[in-house]
């Protein structure tokens, strides 16, 4: 069809092989866009704040939920059966060892006691007459003078009446408890709950013998949890030797609900041996010096362990990480240029975070300007930031 138009052929020659003359015109006329292009200034480098990554010994702190709970709670319980004549005590107040808390009537015990001490002097006075009977009948029977049957009557009838004594004895000493049972009074320091009766109310010992409970508030215990993915993660890094210490010497640090930090610190008193399968925890406890009776048994609070070690790691700023669409990042300055270093992070430290791979250490990693390199752009290193360091340098 092209060459039944004879007027069209010059036009597809043009277009499709292009004479000297075209091609020189063309080049004349990106010369100067070229040439404009090449005068043009390159972007100045980008300042950036640096630091340079060093493995180094910071602290591992957890930090999990817990709740307070008294390390001595005690019921008190009636153990005789009386009327409350007193109660000697301010409900909800602090009680101190030897406190008089409860006074029951003692007239019914004191009345027992006295009758016991009776039946004792009874039988004593029938164990002095039977061995003044034996005393009697041994010479005799050396003699023939009484016959063996006597003689081993007064033997038993003296054993017997020492037994008699023996009991009587136990009675007494049965009325004596009976009578101590009645005045009731605290057996160590804390705060004593209200009373369950009122004056004047028939006690009985058993199931509703309850009176009150005295909760010891120093030292106070706090029981908390480690999830089993920490525990694991925790064992691992132990015995791989990236973690220092454990239970043994981690201090335990409280944090209120309104934030702040019990002044406080403790230990770790027990671990569970297993992990409880309905809650996948290990359950784990501390005890707190509470002098100032600051916690009270029921609260929620976050406990933090501290005292662990993290040995050879490497930390970056927060602000230095990046994240991408294959994750995290960083740039780090190789030749005056900024170049990308995919890592992998752990823990925060601080407002650091732990590097676990990536890096080797010894990398300038940019922390101030990051934002706004990209891949292999020169930059220039302005004041280096402050190194990380661990907590309490």
């Amino acid at each position: 069809m092209r060459d039944s138009c004879p007027a069209c052929k010059p036009l597809f020659r043009l277009k499709l092989r292009p004479n000297a003359g075209t091609l020189l015109a063309i080049l004349l006329s990106v010369g100067p866009t070229l040439a404009l292009a090449q005068q043009q200034p390159q972007m100045p480098p980008v300042e950036v704040t640096v630091v340079t990554v060093a493995p180094q010994t910071t602290p591992a702190t957890y930090e999990f939920t817990g709740k307070t709970e008294s390390s001595r709670a005690v019921e008190i319980r009636a153990r005789v059966e009386g009327y409350l004549d007193k109660i000697a005590y301010t409900e909800g107040d602090f009680v101190r060892p030897g406190q008089l808390l409860f006074q029951l009537d003692p007239q019914p015990f004191q009345a027992a006691l006295d009758n016991a001490k009776g039946d004792l002097a009874r039988a004593e006075a029938q164990l002095a007459n039977a061995r003044a009977t034996l005393a009697r009948v041994k010479p005799l029977a050396k003699e023939n003078a009484v016959s063996q049957k006597d003689l081993d009557d007064s033997v038993a009838a003296e054993r017997s009446a020492q037994a008699q004594v023996q009991s009587a004895k136990a009675q007494v000493r049965t009325a004596e408890l009976n009578l101590g049972y009645t005045t009731i009074k605290s057996p160590l320091n804390g705060l004593a709950g209200k009373s369950e009766f009122r004056e004047g109310s028939l006690v009985t010992p058993g199931a509703s013998s309850l009176l009150t409970t005295v909760v010891q508030l120093d030292p106070i215990w706090v029981n908390f949890g480690a999830g089993e993915n920490d525990v694991l993660k925790f064992r691992q890094q132990k015995a791989s030797g990236q973690l220092k210490g454990g239970a043994a010497n981690a201090e335990i640090e409280l944090v209120l609900a309104d934030g702040s930090v019990h002044p406080n610190k403790g230990r770790i008193d027990y671990v569970a041996p297993t992990i409880d399968q309905k809650t996948g925890t290990l359950a784990m406890r501390a005890e707190i010096p509470n002098p100032n009776r600051a916690l009270s048994p029921g609260q929620f609070v976050r406990v933090r362990i501290q005292g662990i070690e993290r040995s050879n790691v490497l930390i970056v700023p927060q602000r230095a990480v990046m994240q991408g669409p294959q994750g995290k990042f960083v740039y780090v300055v190789a030749d005056d240029k900024a170049e990308v270093k995919p890592i992998q992070v752990g823990d925060f430290f601080g407002d650091q975070w732990i590097v676990t791979s990536g890096l080797s250490g010894g990398e300038q990693v940019i922390v101030d300007g990051a934002i706004k390199v990209r891949p292999g752009a020169p930059v220039k290193i302005a004041v280096p930031a402050t190194p990380p360091k661990p907590a309490g340098q």
